[in-house]
């Protein structure tokens, strides 16, 4: 599973050139969320931290007693864009164990997979401008939702090329920290799946994501703390 986390970003998700408005500064943070998993209670922390090189990694876990999911990127920011240099995915559910490596080579324009991938998915693939993969997506949604920017994205992942746009559904007033806030809501549908996102002022990543399939919740994360 990747969405919100990486194949279904909000995660995602969701994850963008920059509008007149300018961009949520890139700070180190760690969020921890209250999460749903499998329908069953976890515990997830999303944090993002400053390598060497002017590169950030940004990195999703979840866990709980039956199932753990860990995915974490590699980026740069060029021209206000970010950029993902290398991911690598690990899930560990009953009875199965995944674990994916990607590397975005933008000096030859191309994105390969390696690992638990079918022969098919594993590229390479073209690389355009403005490409993420579905993890960063969460990022963008949240610095774009602040510009005012539309949430049109190309998302290359897993072997594959493909477009997502969210839209603006409403507003819904969310706790963090203890306080009220307003937050931006954001949904996506693709067939019996849909990815929403809550973004609020201030806040680097959305406050809530969560991801429905076939009418049923199958990822809820909502932010109780970030530091």
């Amino acid at each position: 599973m990747k969405p919100i986390l990486r194949h279904l970003p909000l995660a995602a998700a969701a994850l963008a050139a920059l509008a007149s408005t300018p961009a949520l500064a890139m700070q180190p943070f760690t969020a921890d969320y209250q999460a749903s998993y499998m329908g069953l209670q976890a515990n997830g922390v999303m944090t993002l931290a400053a390598e060497n090189g002017g590169k950030w990694r940004y990195t999703l876990q979840v866990k709980n007693q039956l199932a753990e999911l860990s995915q974490s990127t590699l980026f740069d920011e060029q021209n206000g864009r970010l950029r993902p240099l290398s991911s690598r995915d690990a899930s560990v559910i009953p009875f199965k164990r995944r674990a994916v490596e990607a590397r975005y080579d933008w000096g030859s324009s191309q994105a390969t997979w390696s690992g638990d991938v079918k022969p098919e998915r594993r590229g390479p693939v073209t690389l355009q401008n403005g490409d993420m993969d579905g993890l960063l997506i969460n990022l963008a949604i949240a610095r774009d939702v602040a510009a005012g920017k539309p949430l049109n994205y190309r998302m290359v992942d897993d072997g594959r090329v493909k477009t997502l746009s969210y839209r603006v559904v409403g507003k819904e007033n969310m706790t963090v920290d203890g306080k009220t806030v307003e937050a931006t809501k954001v949904s996506r549908v693709d067939g019996n799946k849909e990815q929403i996102a809550w973004v609020a002022p201030g806040m680097p990543v959305p406050v809530r994501l969560l991801q429905r399939e076939g009418g049923r919740d199958a990822l809820d994360l909502t932010i109780k703390s970030l530091r």
